[in-house]
C-alpha cells in the first residue's frame, strides 16, 4: 500500500479516535460541574437545617413548643442522613478527579488534533504517525485506567454543549478577537 493510502488510512482511525476524546473530554468535564453543583446544593441544605434545628430546639426548650421540637428532630435526622451521604461519597474529592481527568484527556485531545495536522499538511511520513498514534494510545490508556466513570447525565450534556452550544469551536471572528492585532486575519467582525 502506498504511503499516501497509509496515511488516509490512519487520518480516518486518528479521526474516530480524536472524537472520541474530545466526548470523553467534555464527558467528565460536565460530570465535574455536576458533582461541584450537587456539592454545593447539599452543604447549602446542611447550613439550612443546622440552622433550623438549632432554632427548633432553642424554641422548644425555652418556648416548651412540641411541634416545633418534633419538626426540629426530623431536620436532625435530615441533616443527619445527608452528613452520612457526604461522609461516604465525597463530592468535592470526585468533581475534582473528573477535572483532573478532563486536563489530561484535553491534553491528548490537542495531541491528536496535531497529529491530524501534521497528515493534512503531509509532513509526516507513515512511520512517524504510527509511532504518535501508538504513543497517544499509551497516554490516553493511563488516564483512563485511573478516570472515574462519567456520572449519569454527564455524556447528554456534552452531547448537547458540543453539537448544540458548539462549546468547541469558534468562528474567525471570535479567533480573532482572542488574538493580539499582529496575529489576526483582519476577518469582519
Amino acid at each position: 500500500m502506498e504511503q499516501s493510502s497509509q496515511l488516509e488510512s490512519f487520518e480516518a482511525q486518528l479521526r474516530e479516535c480524536y472524537g472520541r476524546v474530545v466526548y470523553s473530554h467534555k464527558a467528565h468535564e460536565k460530570s465535574a460541574d455536576l458533582l461541584d453543583r450537587r456539592n454545593g446544593n447539599i452543604k447549602l441544605i446542611q447550613i439550612v437545617l443546622a440552622a433550623s434545628t438549632t432554632t427548633g430546639i432553642l424554641v422548644t426548650v425555652f418556648g416548651d413548643n412540641e411541634i416545633v421540637g418534633i419538626v426540629a428532630a426530623i431536620f436532625s435526622l435530615i441533616s443527619l442522613s445527608l452528613s452520612s451521604y457526604t461522609k461516604k461519597y465525597d463530592l468535592g474529592e470526585m468533581a475534582q478527579k473528573h477535572a483532573n481527568t478532563a486536563a489530561a484527556l484535553w491534553n491528548i485531545r490537542e495531541s491528536y488534533l496535531s497529529l491530524l495536522t501534521d497528515i493534512h499538511a503531509e509532513s509526516r511520513d507513515v512511520a512517524s504517525v504510527r509511532e504518535s498514534r501508538d504513543a497517544l494510545q499509551e497516554k490516553l490508556l493511563s488516564v483512563y485506567e485511573g478516570a472515574p466513570r462519567s456520572v449519569k447525565g454527564a455524556y447528554e450534556l456534552a452531547s448537547k454543549g458540543l453539537q448544540k452550544n458548539e462549546e468547541l469551536t469558534f468562528s474567525p471572528q471570535e479567533i480573532d478577537l482572542l488574538l493580539p492585532s499582529a496575529l489576526r486575519r483582519g476577518v469582519d467582525l
